[in-house]
C-alpha cells in the first residue's frame, strides 16, 4: 500500500539513522473505502433484486385474488418469507464487510505487524504509516456492526478481523475505541462509552505508545473508563463509572476501583463503597458476599489496604451475565420485523399496483423508499411497545436490589426490557430526524416533555423523570440501572424543571437533579445522590460549589431590586424573539 525508499543519514551527533522516505499514495484510502462499501452492498442487492424479480412479485404482486395469497403456497410463502430476506441480506451484507475487511487488514499486518513499542511521529517510517491505514481500515466496519441492529456481533467481527481477542461470553457497549491491540477474557463487560485504548498520542509532538492491553476474566467497566495502553487488568475486576488509569496500570484483580477528582483509579475498602454508594450496611452486606482475605505467599501476612482494613475478595458475576442470557430474548426481533416489514410489503405493493407507468415509478422512487423506511421505523415503534405491555402484565418492572443471574425473574425481564427497547432506539437515532428519540423515549414510558434536548447523549429507557426545558449535553450517559458485582440496581433518577448536565457527564441510578440545578461537564454523580435546587456540581464524584446565578438571568424572568427597601423581587416577562 506504500513504497518505501531506506536511507542512511547521518544525525547532527555523526551517529548513522536508517530514515524511511515514504511515497504514500492516497488513492489507497479510497480503494479500501471503496471496495469495502461497494462489495458489501452490491451482492445483497442482487440477491434482493432476484428475489423481488424471480419470485416475489411473480408469486405476491401480480396475485390477482386476495384470498389465494393464503390458500396457493407459494403465494403464502413470498408473503411471510420478505422480512426474513430483508434480514438475512442485512446479514450477508455484515459478513461481507468482514471479509473484505479482513483482506485488507491482514495484507497490512503481513507487511507492517503490530507490536508492543514507541512509534515516533517525526519520522517517516512505514510503521507510522500503516498504524494510520489500520485505523481506515477497521473504522467503516467498526461502525457497520456497532451501530448496526445486531451490536452484539462486534466482538465476534473483531476476533474474525483479527485485530483482537475478545473471550467467549463477553459483552462491549457501543464506545469510540475498543478496536484492536486487546486481549479480553470471558464473561467481561466494557460498558456504554468506555474506552480501552491501546494507542496514545504523547502530546501534540510527542511519539505513539503503542502497547497491548490484557484483559482477564469477569471484568467488568460500568460506563465511561479510560484505560491506557499496556495496562493490564487482573480477573474479577469492577470498574465504578469514569474509574479511569494511565499508561502500563496493572489492576489485581478481585476489587471493585474508582477514581475521585483528577486522580488515577484506586481500589476501594468496604467503608469506601458504602460511602460512594451511600448504602446502608444492611443493604451492602448481601451484596459484598466477602471471602476470607487471602495471605501473602511470601510474608504470610494478611494484605491490608492504605485504611488498615483487610482487602476484599469478591465473588463476581459481572455484567457479561447480560450477554448470555440477551441472545435467548433476540427471537423477539423476528416478528418486529416480520410485522413491519409486512405493512411495508403492502405499501409497496399498493403503490405498484396503482402506479403503472414506469417513469412516474422511478421518479417517486427516492420518495416511497424515505416514507418506506419511517413506516418501517414507526411499525417497529408499536410492535415492540405491544410487545413491551404484554410483557409488563406478565411482569411488572420495579425498583430495587436484585440478582443479575440466570433464573432471577427481575433481571431476565429486565433484559428483556432492554432488548425490546433497543432495536427502536438504534433505528430512531440512526434516522435523518434523530431528535424523535424523545418521542420514542415517551412511548416507552419515560415521562419528559418536547422541550427537553438530549443531543446524542445516552439514555436508559426506564425508570427516568424528566421536567421541562431539561438540557443533556453531548457524550453524557444516564443509567438508571446498574450491574454492581453479582447484583442488578435498578433506581429512578429524576431531573426537575431547567436541569442542565454537562457533556461526558455520567449520571448514576437514584439521582435527584433539582430545579436549576447546573452539573458540569466530565462529572459523575453516585448512586441515590440528591443535587439541591439552584446549585452548580461539577466534579468526580460531584460536589456543590456555588449558587446558580444563571438560572437567575434566565430570558423570561428578570430579577429587579429595590434599593430603598433592600429586597429583591422577581418578574416575567415575554422573550423578545
Amino acid at each position: 500500500m506504500v513504497d518505501t525508499e531506506t536511507q542512511v543519514i547521518e544525525n547532527d551527533s555523526g551517529e548513522k539513522v536508517v530514515k524511511e522516505e515514504i511515497n504514500f499514495q492516497y488513492f489507497w484510502y479510497l480503494l479500501v473505502l471503496f471496495t469495502i462499501f461497494l462489495i458489501s452492498y452490491l451482492i445483497p442487492a442482487i440477491l434482493f433484486i432476484a428475489y423481488l424479480l424471480y419470485y416475489f412479485i411473480p408469486y405476491f404482486l401480480e396475485i390477482t385474488n386476495f384470498f389465494s395469497l393464503f390458500i396457493n403456497w407459494e403465494s403464502f410463502l413470498a408473503l411471510i418469507s420478505m422480512p426474513l430476506v430483508i434480514i438475512a441480506c442485512y446479514l450477508i451484507r455484515l459478513f461481507l464487510v468482514a471479509i473484505v475487511a479482513r483482506m485488507f487488514w491482514r495484507l497490512a499486518e503481513k507487511r507492517s505487524p503490530s507490536k508492543s513499542g514507541t512509534i515516533p511521529r517525526n519520522i517517516p517510517s512505514k510503521t507510522l504509516n500503516y498504524h494510520h491505514i489500520k485505523s481506515f481500515i477497521i473504522k467503516y466496519p467498526k461502525n457497520a456492526f456497532s451501530k448496526g441492529i445486531f451490536p452484539w456481533l462486534l466482538p465476534w467481527f473483531y476476533n474474525f478481523l483479527e485485530s483482537s481477542k475478545i473471550g467467549k461470553g463477553t459483552t462491549m457497549e457501543e464506545s469510540v475505541s475498543n478496536d484492536r491491540f486487546l486481549e479480553i477474557g470471558k464473561d467481561c463487560y466494557i460498558g456504554v462509552n468506555s474506552v480501552f485504548t491501546s494507542h496514545l498520542v504523547d502530546g501534540i509532538f510527542g511519539n505513539i505508545a503503542y502497547f497491548k492491553i490484557k484483559v482477564g476474566d469477569k471484568v467488568t467497566a460500568a460506563a465511561k473508563n479510560c484505560i491506557g495502553p499496556g495496562s493490564e487488568i487482573k480477573s474479577n475486576s469492577y470498574l465504578l463509572p469514569f474509574a479511569s488509569g494511565p499508561k502500563h496500570m496493572v489492576l489485581r484483580g478481585n476489587c471493585y476501583y474508582f477514581s475521585e477528582g483528577a486522580k488515577p483509579l484506586q481500589r476501594l475498602s468496604k467503608r469506601k463503597i458504602r460511602r460512594y454508594l451511600k448504602l446502608d450496611p444492611e443493604s451492602l452486606e448481601p451484596i459484598e458476599e466477602i471471602k476470607e482475605p487471602t495471605k501473602s505467599s511470601a510474608t504470610g501476612t494478611q494484605n491490608l489496604n492504605e485504611e488498615g482494613e483487610k482487602d476484599l475478595s469478591l465473588d463476581f458475576v459481572t455484567s457479561s451475565v447480560i450477554s448470555r442470557i440477551n441472545i435467548k430474548f433476540l427471537i423477539t426481533y423476528i416478528p418486529i420485523f416480520w410485522l413491519s416489514g409486512m405493512v411495508d410489503s403492502i405499501i409497496f405493493y399498493t403503490y405498484t399496483y396503482y402506479v403503472n407507468n414506469w417513469i412516474l415509478m422511478v421518479f417517486f422512487l427516492p420518495a416511497l423508499i424515505f416514507f418506506m423506511w419511517f413506516i418501517f421505523i414507526f411499525s417497529c415503534l408499536i410492535f415492540s411497545k405491544m410487545f413491551l405491555l404484554l410483557i409488563n402484565l406478565i411482569h411488572k418492572p420495579k425498583e430495587g436490589v436484585f440478582k443479575a443471574e440466570k433464573g432471577s425473574t427481575d433481571f431476565e425481564f429486565w433484559c428483556l426490557r432492554n432488548e425490546l427497547k433497543k432495536i427502536a432506539l438504534w433505528l430512531v437515532r440512526n434516522w435523518p430526524l434523530p431528535w424523535m428519540d424523545i418521542i420514542v423515549f415517551k412511548w416507552f414510558g419515560i415521562k419528559m416533555s418536547l422541550s427537553s434536548s438530549l443531543y446524542d447523549s445516552w439514555c436508559d429507557a426506564e425508570f427516568i423523570q424528566f421536567g421541562r426545558k431539561v438540557l443533556v449535553g453531548q457524550g453524557a450517559t444516564i443509567m438508571s440501572s446498574m450491574i454492581l458485582g453479582k447484583y442488578l440496581i435498578i433506581k429512578k433518577v429524576i431531573f426537575d424543571d431547567f436541569a442542565l448536565v454537562g457533556g461526558e457527564t455520567t449520571i448514576a441510578p437514584g439521582t435527584i437533579v433539582g430545579r436549576d440545578t447546573l452539573i458540569g461537564a466530565i462529572s459523575y454523580s453516585v448512586y441515590n445522590q440528591v443535587l439541591e435546587p439552584g446549585w452548580v456540581y461539577f466534579g468526580m464524584p460531584i460536589i456543590k460549589l456555588k449558587k446558580n446565578r444563571y438560572a437567575e438571568e434566565r430570558s423570561d424572568i428578570i430579577v429587579k431590586k429595590d434599593m430603598d427597601e433592600n429586597k429583591r423581587f422577581k418578574v416575567r416577562h415575554k422573550i423578545n424573539i
